[in-house]
């Protein structure tokens, strides 16, 4: 049978990968901790880095209390973090940060498990218990050092994940009312408006506020529409108080007079 060249390239391809596998395998199984560090070293530098934690995570019980332990769990975190391990990266730099308290490689640890929990942040219409987690670190690293050149950097990315909290809240908001859940509408906006008082969504949520309140009175059982025709002109108060100028004003006014008669009419038999 024929050999062609491709067929030669393809058979040495594979020769040679399996040699370096078995390679890998001989100083994984050798039990050598002194060869095993050396080799994840190299591999770090070479930004093989799945390689150099398998071999890291092997000799960590060996050097634990040595002078090598502090450069193993720091190399060892930033294996993960270089391989887009985010969740383990913010584990393992933070653990690091807690066992070596006095290490000049404490901020950076803190500062980089702040950020692999940004990195894990998701798009806003996704839960954002990642992005509240990374709030904390943040705010947890600028407390610990606020001379640090990183602590502008961290406030601009505690912004941005505000920013994409409020909309998370926001969004939460007008789905319950568009499904119809008046008091989860009314609940879900009140508390994004406490929240973030300096939203810019704050008129809209309002009148989100009010319309669901008013829709929550009105499909009410008749002995619950007296309390929540009146907590609705309250909602409408409080939304002229602050939006007297805009476009939905005249909407508002409306919508308090409506609740007012509708008040006199149960307040008359």
């Amino acid at each position: 049978m024929r050999t062609t060249l491709a067929q030669v390239i393809l058979f040495a391809a594979i020769l040679l990968l399996t040699n370096c596998r078995s390679e890998f395998e001989k100083i994984r199984i050798s039990g050598d901790s002194a060869l095993m560090y050396e080799k994840a070293n190299g591999f770090f530098d070479i930004e093989e880095y799945t390689k150099a934690n398998t071999l890291y995570e092997m000799i960590i019980p060996a050097y634990r209390g040595k002078a090598e332990a502090e450069e193993i769990a720091y190399k060892f975190a930033q294996g993960h973090y270089f391989n887009g391990s985010h969740i383990l990266s913010s584990h393992y730099f933070k653990n690091f940060a807690d066992t070596y308290s006095a290490s000049p490689r404490k901020e950076e640890a803190l500062y980089l498990s702040a950020l692999s929990y940004y990195k894990l942040s998701p798009r806003y219409k996704l839960d954002q218990s990642d992005s509240q987690k990374a709030i904390d670190a943040f705010q947890r690293f600028v407390n610990s050092y606020p001379e640090s050149d990183k602590v502008e950097e961290c406030n601009k990315l505690i912004d941005n994940l505000r920013l994409k909290m409020e909309l998370k809240a926001f969004d939460s908001g007008k789905m319950y009312y568009n499904t119809r859940s008046y008091s989860s509408a009314i609940t879900s906006l009140e508390n994004m408006l406490k929240d973030f008082p300096d939203t810019q969504h704050s008129e809209e949520a309002r009148y989100i506020i009010v319309q669901a309140s008013m829709d929550w009175a009105d499909n009410s059982i008749f002995t619950r529409k007296e309390e929540r025709y009146k907590k609705t002109v309250e909602r409408c108060e409080s939304y002229l108080k602050r939006h007297s100028e805009t476009e939905r004003a005249d909407k508002i006014i409306s919508l308090k007079t409506k609740c007012e008669q509708e008040l006199k009419s149960i307040q008359n038999g």
